[in-house]
């Protein structure tokens, strides 16, 4: 099966426990017979918002259904 995640790493110590996390699911991926993840970023935090001025892009709640 394949399954895909969106990956919102965030702020803080939010990238360190993402990335940590996301080794988790590879390993997970490479021990387990057809299990098969995709990972989908998503670039929303401290460092979008300061860029753009909004948390999320108008049409951010949507992106992931069309993942």
């Amino acid at each position: 099966m394949k399954y895909k995640i969106a990956v919102i790493p965030g702020d803080g110590i939010g990238p360190e426990v993402i990335r940590e996390g996301l080794k988790v699911l590879e390993a997970l991926e490479e021990s387990t017979p057809r299990l098969e993840f995709e990972f989908v970023d998503f670039p929303y935090g401290a460092n979008y918002y300061l860029e753009t001025s909004e948390l999320i892009p108008q049409a951010g709640p949507d992106e992931p259904a069309k993942m």
